[in-house]
């Protein structure tokens, strides 16, 4: 590995200020171990690649016709490894006009992107609390398409490309957030 989390968590803190994209970094690192997993895969690596996914977000001010590429180059001077620096650049199809034709290129897009709606349908609960959220109830919003309107619908069924069905990937991801709840201010 090319960089610690120790190492990736340090340079996510020098990029992004804003709380809730820190906590959606760390929500995508969860679901993307967990991906990783379930598909055999280097749970580290791809934990990394959800981590540090959207490390030029506010520095490109979220433009969608450059994010993901500023930070390509910044985690290439990191000497971080192609496959991560990869999969993050792939995981904004606007910035590269390429489709994604990796499992790790899907997942990261499929995962980081199911993140949204998790934390959409939590905030709509009584209690906020992310432990009280069904899988169900994820996968029921899907189907609102004015519910986290922003939230593509199309990328999170790319988990279907990876060989793992709607219903199973949310209830995935609901319980790898569910473990670190805490730590994204939804505990």
């Amino acid at each position: 590995m090319s960089i610690t989390r120790e190492e990736a968590i340090i340079l996510l803190n020098q990029y992004i200020k804003k709380e809730n994209m820190l906590n959606h970094c760390l929500a995508s690192e969860a679901v993307m171990k967990a991906i990783a997993k379930r598909l055999g895969k280097n749970e580290e690596k791809w934990g990394l690649a959800g981590l540090l996914h959207d490390l030029d977000v506010e520095i490109v001010n979220a433009d969608p016709k450059i994010h993901g590429l500023e930070s390509a180059k910044i985690l290439s001077e990191k000497n971080v490894d192609e496959d991560i620096i990869d999969a993050i650049k792939m995981h904004n199809k606007a910035a590269t006009g390429i489709e994604r034709h990796t499992d790790f290129q899907h997942a990261l897009a499929a995962g980081e992107t199911i993140t949204g709606l998790i934390v959409a349908t939590t905030l709509v609960y009584p209690d906020k609390k992310l432990k009280s959220v069904k899988p169900k109830s994820v996968t029921k919003r899907m189907k609102q398409k004015a519910f986290a309107a922003k939230v593509s619908r199309e990328n999170i069924l790319e988990c279907e490309k990876i060989g793992i069905p709607l219903n199973e990937f949310a209830e995935l991801c609901v319980n790898a957030m569910k473990e670190i709840s805490d730590n994204i201010g939804l505990g």
